[in-house]
C-alpha cells in the first residue's frame, strides 16, 4: 500500500511537471503561469497539512486540473467564446469530493490563471473566473443533496454575470455574454452533478450526498440487520448517534462517522446469535464452545463485514470503519476464560486473542471505536445512574488510550475530553431514571376479578 502511494505521488509530480511544460509551450514561453502552478503544486505536496491526514493523491488533483485546462484550451482553439468554459465546475467538484476549502481555493486559482492565459493573457477574465470559483465553493459548503449542487450553479452563474457587469463598468453592450456567463454557472452545477458518481468511484471517495443515500434505512444491508440481527441494528443506531455528536464537537466529519457506525457491525449478520445483543434466551451459544473457538467466532465478524461490504459495493471509506472499529484490541472476556481453564502444560498468548487491526487511522474511525466500546459497556451496567455512566465512559476511553488504540489517529487529549463529555451527556439521557407512576382508579378496576 505504501509503495503504491509512493508511485502515485511520483506519477503526480511527473504529470504536474509535464503539464507545466505543456502550458509553457502553449503560452509561447510565458513562464509566470507554469511557475505559479508549480508553486501551488509544491504547497499541496509539502505544506498543506490535511493533504497527509486525509490521503489526497496529487495525481487526482492534477487530473482534475488537466480536464478543465484541456476543455478550456479546446474551446479557445475552436474560436468559441471563452465565457463557455465551465471553470467553476473544478473548484465545485473538488470541494464536494474533498470538503477542503484550501484545496478547492488553490485549484480555483490555478484554473482561473491558466484559462486567462490561454485566452490571451486576460487577467481581468482570470479575476472573473476566480470570483466565480470562490462563490461556487461558498455555495456548496453545506451541500448534502443533489439539488444543492444545482442551487450552487445558479448562484455561481448569477454572480458571474454580476461580476462581468462591474468589470465592464455597468455596460450592457454585449447582453449575450451575460446570458453565457449565467448559463455557464448553471451548467457547471449540472456538470458536477453528472460526473460526481464517476469521480467517487475513480478516486475512491464518498461525498455527503452519497453518505445520505447510504444512511437510508431501506438499504439492503440495514434491512437485513433489522430482520436478522435487531439487537446489532439498535446498537449501531446508538453508536451512530454518539459518533455524530462527538465528531461535531471536535470538528471531524460527523456524517461520515454516523454512516460508518451504521455499517461497522454488518459482519455479525453471518452468526448474529453468537453476539450478546442478539441473544433472546438465557443460555449463551458460547457456553458450549471453548474460549479459543468463541474468540474466532467473535473476531471473524470483522472479516465477514469486509467481505459483505465489498459484495454490496460499499465505499472503501466505509470499509475502513469495519476493519478499524476494534483496532487490534484484546477480546478480553474470552482471554480471561482461556486463562481460567488453562492447564499446567498449556500457554495462552495474548496476541492470539487480539483483533487483526489495523488501529484507527482517522479521527472518525477512532470515534466510532470509542463509541462502540462505550455503548456496549454502558448497556451492561446494572445500575446505569449518571455517576456510573460517567465512570464507565472515562474508564473505557482511558483503557483504549493506554492500550494504544488511538496512536495512529489525530485525536488530542482535548478532543478526548470533549468526546467523553458528549458520550456522558447522551448516555445519561438514554439511561436516566424514570418516575414510577401510580395506577389510576380505572386501571385498578380493570385488574379486579369479575364478581361471581
Amino acid at each position: 500500500m505504501i509503495k503504491r502511494r509512493l508511485i502515485l505521488n511520483r506519477a503526480g509530480i511527473a504529470l504536474g511537471a509535464l503539464l507545466a511544460c505543456g502550458i509553457t509551450y502553449v503560452l509561447k514561453f510565458d513562464f509566470i503561469i507554469p511557475l505559479v502552478l508549480l508553486v501551488l503544486y509544491a504547497y499541496l505536496k509539502f505544506a498543506h497539512r490535511t493533504l497527509r491526514l486525509k490521503g489526497y493523491k496529487l495525481l487526482h488533483l492534477t487530473l482534475l486540473f488537466l480536464i478543465i485546462f484541456t476543455a478550456g484550451y479546446g474551446i479557445v482553439r475552436q474560436n468559441w467564446p471563452v465565457f463557455y468554459i465551465p471553470v467553476a465546475a473544478l473548484p465545485l467538484l473538488s470541494f464536494v469530493l474533498y470538503k477542503d476549502p484550501v484545496v478547492s481555493l488553490l485549484l480555483a486559482i490555478a484554473s482561473s490563471l491558466a484559462i486567462a492565459s490561454i485566452a490571451g493573457n486576460s487577467y481581468h477574465l482570470g479575476a472573473l473566473f476566480l470570483t466565480s470559483g470562490l462563490v461556487a465553493i461558498l455555495a456548496a459548503r453545506n451541500a448534502r443533496r443533489r439539488v444543492d449542487l444545482i442551487r450552487a450553479g445558479l448562484i455561481t452563474g448569477f454572480i458571474q454575470a454580476l461580476a462581468y457587469f462591474f468589470l465592464t463598468r455597468f455596460s450592457f453592450a454585449f447582453p449575450e455574454r451575460y446570458l453565457a456567463l449565467f448559463f455557464n454557472g448553471v451548467i457547471s452545477g449540472f456538470l458536477v452533478l453528472a460526473v460526481l458518481p464517476v469521480f467517487e468511484i475513480l478516486f475512491s471517495r464518498v461525498t455527503d450526498i452519497s453518505l445520505l443515500e447510504l444512511a437510508d434505512f431501506n438499504h439492503p444491508l440495514l434491512l437485513r440487520l433489522v430482520q436478522e440481527a435487531p439487537g446489532t441494528y439498535h446498537h449501531s443506531l446508538v453508536v451512530g448517534n454518539l459518533s455524530d455528536a462527538a465528531c461535531s464537537a471536535i470538528g471531524a466529519h460527523a456524517l461520515l462517522a454516523r454512516v460508518g457506525a451504521y455499517y461497522h457491525d454488518i459482519g455479525k449478520l453471518s452468526k448474529p446469535e453468537y453476539f450478546s445483543e442478539n441473544e433472546f434466551i438465557s443460555a449463551s451459544k458460547h457456553d458450549t464452545l471453548s474460549p479459543t473457538m468463541s474468540k474466532l467466532v467473535i473476531m471473524n465478524h470483522v472479516k465477514e463485514g469486509v467481505e459483505l461490504a465489498k459484495r454490496y459495493k460499499l465505499s472503501p471509506n466505509l470499509v475502513d470503519f469495519i476493519q478499524q472499529h476494534h483496532g487490534n484490541s484484546l477480546v478480553y472476556y474470552f482471554y480471561r476464560r482461556a486463562l481460567e481453564t488453562l492447564e499446567e502444560d498449556q500457554e495462552v498468548k495474548e496476541e492470539g486473542f487480539r483483533y487483526p487491526g489495523p488501529r484507527p487511522l482517522t479521527r472518525e474511525t477512532a470515534v466510532v471505536l470509542l463509541a462502540d466500546s462505550v455503548e456496549a459497556a454502558s448497556r451492561a451496567l446494572r445500575d446505569p445512574s449518571p455517576a456510573r455512566v460517567e465512570e464507565i465512559v472515562h474508564k473505557v476511553i482511558n483503557n483504549k488510550f493506554i492500550d494504544r488504540q488511538l496512536d495512529e489517529c489525530d485525536l488530542t487529549l482535548k478532543d478526548l475530553e470533549k468526546i467523553a463529555a458528549v458520550f456522558i451527556h447522551i448516555l445519561s439521557g438514554i439511561y436516566h431514571s424514570r418516575i414510577t407512576y401510580p395506577e389510576s382508579p380505572s386501571d385498578e378496576n380493570t385488574h379486579k376479578k369479575p364478581a361471581g
